[in-house]
C-alpha cells in the first residue's frame, strides 16, 4: 500500500509506531540540517520531519509545493505543537521518502487565504478543489445528501432514475437542446425538472418516490444560479396539503440536527402569498427581523383582499400637497428600530443605496422618531407633528426609531422597500448567519400575468392544482381569455393554486404543490393557458392518456439542493458548493466549454450552422 495511515490520523497514542503517509506537499521549511514538511491529503496535515541524512538527499532530489510524496518513519511527539491542527501534538521523523510525482509551480497558493481570483481558481478549479475551505463545503454538500437519504429511506420513499433525454415542451425557462443523430432534424430536450414523470410514477403506484437529480435550465445566470443544477426532487400519492408540509418540515429539521448539531424544536411559521407579500414585500421573506412594511396606498387589484385595510388614510387620499406622494401607484414604510441618530450622511447614503439602478427609487424619504416625542423628517414642509406621528406609527414604531418610506409604481416600489428592508436588517446585523428561520408560504395565485409575453402563465407550472374549493370555479366555466391583458380580466385571476414554498433565511429552498390528477381539469388548465386541443394533446398527450387510467392523488415538492447547501455553509453562492461550477456566462472555463463541434459532427447530426 501507499500509506498506512491518512495524514489527519496520527495522534499522541500513536507515538513510536512506524508509518507510511502520502500526499501533497503543503509547506517546506529547512532549518539548517533538517526540514519540516507539511505533508497534506484530504483528511488533514501532518508534519514530517527529515534529519541531517535524508536532508542531503533533497539537494539531488529538491521537494516543490504540490508534489506528491510518499514517506515512511516513526511517530514521534512534537516539541512545538500546533493546536491548530488535529495532529499538532506529534510529526513523522521520516526513514525514507519517496517522489511519486512531481508538480508545476501552481498558479496559486494551495491555502485558505489564496491569492488567486476567481477567473484563475475556475480555470484551474482541480487545484482549488485541495483548498481546505473548497472541501470543507463539498464534506457538507455530501453530508446534506446522506442526511436526507437517510430520512427519505425510513420514511419509505424509493430512489427511481428517470431519463435526462426527453421531449421539449417549451414552458417557463429555455429548454437546453439536444440533436439526436439517428432521428433527424429532430431533438431531445434536458429535464427543467422530473416533473411529469414524477406524477407518472404516482400513476405506477410507486407512491413514494424521490430522486436527488440533475435539473438544466437555460437561463440568466447569477451567484444562486447554475444551468445545471440539483433538486431533492420528491413526490407522494394519496396526500393532501397538510401531509406534505408535515413530511419535509420534518425533512429540513433532520438535516439541521445532522449537519449542523441544530435541534430544530420551533414551530415554522405558515403565511398566505398574500401576507408575505403585503407585509414583507417578497414571497421569500426574511423573518430572523421583524420589520414589516406598512402599505399606505397601492393599486386595490394588486392585493384585492387588502382593499379595506389600507394602514393609513391621509397617505391614501391623494390630497397630501405633496406630489411625489399624490402621484404615486404605492406608498411603503417601514421602521428602522433604533436608528433615530442616523447622520445626514448615513441618510443621505441610503438614499443614495435605493437609487441605484439595481433599485431603480426616483429618491427616499425618512422620518425620525426622537426619544424626546418629537418628529424630523424629509418632508417637514409638507407634514405637520401630528400627520408625521400618524404616519410613523402606521409602522408600529418606537421613540428612537428611524421611519424609511418610499413612493412610485406598485412594482418597482414594493420590490424596492423589500430590498431597502433586507439592507437594513444586513447594516443593523439582525441576519446572522448561523441563525435559521424556516417559513411555509402558502396559497399563491394560480395564474399570473407576463408582461413581457402578454399572455397568462402558471405562477408555479401546469400541474398544479387549484385549492379545492376553486376547481369547481375552473369545471364549470369555459373561459375566454386570448384578449385578457388585465389582471382583473381573467375569469380565474382570483383562484388561488394548492401550492406551498418552503422559505429559509430570505431564500426560496423549496416548492411544490398538489397536483392536477383527473384529465378534464387537467385539460382546462392547458386550455387556460392559451394551448389549443392539439398543442396540448402533442406537447402532453402523454400524461393526459394516463390520466385516464386511474391516477391517484398526489402532491410534491423539489428542494434547491445547491441553495440549501449554500445557505447552510454561510454563502451566498452555491457555485461554492458545486465540484465544477460554470460562471456568470454559463462556461466551464476549466474545460473552456461550451466550444465548436468539428463539420463531420453536424454533418452527421445533420446540422447546418447559421454562418453568422
Amino acid at each position: 500500500m501507499y500509506r498506512s495511515h491518512t495524514c489527519g490520523a496520527l495522534r499522541m497514542q500513536d507515538v513510536n509506531q512506524q508509518v507510511t503517509l502520502a500526499g501533497w506537499v503543503q509547506t517546506i521549511r529547512k532549518f539548517g540540517a533538517i526540514t519540516f514538511i507539511d505533508l497534506r491529503d484530504r483528511y488533514g496535515i501532518t508534519q514530517l520531519l527529515l534529519g541531517e541524512e535524508l536532508n542531503s538527499q533533497l539537494t539531488d532530489q529538491p521537494l516543490g509545493r504540490e508534489y506528491v510524496l510518499q514517506a515512511t518513519g516513526k511517530v514521534t511527539e512534537r516539541s512545538n505543537k500546533n493546536s491548530q491542527i488535529d495532529t499538532g501534538d506529534i510529526e513523522v521523523a521520516v526513514t525514507s521518502f519517496t517522489i511519486l510525482n512531481k508538480s508545476a509551480v501552481p498558479p496559486f497558493t494551495i491555502q485558505d487565504d489564496t491569492d488567486g481570483g476567481d477567473d484563475i481558481r475556475m480555470k484551474y478549479r482541480f487545484l482549488d478543489l485541495r483548498r481546505n475551505a473548497v472541501k470543507k463545503n463539498l464534506e457538507l454538500r455530501y453530508a446534506v445528501n446522506r442526511s436526507a437519504r437517510n430520512y427519505l429511506h425510513q420514511q419509505g420513499f424509493m430512489d427511481i432514475e428517470t431519463p435526462f433525454l426527453i421531449k421539449s415542451t417549451p414552458e417557463g425557462a429555455r429548454d437546453f437542446v439536444v440533436p439526436s443523430r439517428m432521428n433527424a432534424g429532430q431533438f431531445y430536450a434536458l429535464p427543467q425538472s422530473p416533473q411529469t414523470f414524477k406524477q407518472l410514477l404516482m400513476v405506477s403506484g410507486y407512491d413514494r418516490y424521490y430522486q436527488i437529480v440533475k435539473c438544466f435550465r437555460d437561463e440568466d445566470l447569477r451567484a444562486d444560479r447554475q444551468p445545471e443544477f440539483t433538486q431533492i426532487d420528491c413526490e407522494m400519492a394519496f396526500v393532501e396539503q397538510e401531509d406534505i408540509l408535515q413530511m419535509f418540515e420534518q425533512l429540513i429539521k433532520q438535516i439541521f440536527k445532522d449537519v449542523k448539531q441544530i435541534d430544530y424544536s420551533d414551530l415554522v411559521e405558515r403565511i398566505s402569498w398574500e401576507e408575505a407579500m403585503w407585509t414583507y414585500g417578497n414571497d421569500k421573506p426574511d423573518i430572523r427581523f421583524n420589520m414589516k412594511l406598512a402599505n399606505y396606498k397601492f393599486p386595490l387589484h394588486t392585493f384585492p383582499e387588502k382593499k379595506e385595510t389600507l394602514s393609513n388614510s391621509l397617505l391614501s387620499s391623494g390630497a397630501t400637497g405633496f406630489a411625489v406622494f399624490d402621484q404615486a401607484e404605492t406608498i411603503i414604510g417601514f421602521a428602522a428600530a433604533g436608528c433615530s441618530e442616523y447622520t445626514r450622511k448615513q441618510i443621505d447614503e441610503l438614499t443614495e443605496w435605493v437609487k441605484r439602478p439595481q433599485i431603480g427609487m426616483q429618491g427616499m424619504v425618512y422620518i425620525k422618531c426622537n426619544l424626546d416625542g418629537t418628529f424630523k423628517s424629509s418632508v417637514d414642509k409638507f407634514f405637520g407633528e401630528e400627520s408625521l406621528q400618524k404616519i410613523a406609527a402606521a409602522t408600529g414604531a418606537q421613540p428612537g426609531d428611524l421611519v424609511l418610506v418610499l413612493a412610485g409604481k406598485e412594482e418597482k416600489t414594493r420590490k424596492a422597500a423589500s430590498e431597502l428592508r433586507l439592507e437594513m436588517g444586513k447594516r443593523l446585523g439582525l441576519r446572522k448567519e448561523n441563525e435559521f428561520k424556516l417559513l411555509w408560504v402558502l396559497d399563491f395565485p394560480l395564474f399570473e400575468y407576463a408582461e413581457e409575453e402578454n399572455r397568462w402563465v402558471a405562477r408555479h407550472h401546469p400541474f398544479t392544482a387549484p385549492k379545492p374549493d376553486h376547481i369547481a370555479v375552473m369545471i364549470d366555466n369555459d373561459p375566454e381569455i386570448k384578449d385578457a391583458a388585465k389582471y382583473l380580466e381573467h375569469p380565474y385571476a382570483g383562484i388561488k393554486a394548492n401550492a406551498y414554498d418552503m422559505v429559509l433565511n430570505g431564500n426560496e429552498i423549496g416548492g411544490g404543490s398538489i397536483r392536477i390528477f383527473q384529465r378534464p381539469l387537467q385539460e382546462k388548465m392547458f386550455a387556460a393557458l392559451g394551448m389549443t386541443e392539439a398543442e396540448a394533446l402533442h406537447k402532453f398527450g402523454f400524461l393526459l392518456g394516463a390520466f385516464e387510467y386511474g391516477a391517484p392523488p398526489h402532491g410534491g415538492i423539489a428542494f434547491g439542493f445547491d441553495r440549501l447547501c449554500s445557505i447552510l455553509g454561510g454563502s451566498e453562492s452555491i457555485r461554492d458548493f458545486i465540484a465544477f461550477p460554470k460562471n456568470n456566462s454559463g462556461r466551464d472555463v476549466m474545460l473552456d466549454a461550451p466550444g465548436t463541434i468539428d463539420q463531420h459532427q453536424l454533418d452527421e447530426l445533420h446540422i447546418q450552422l447559421n454562418k453568422e
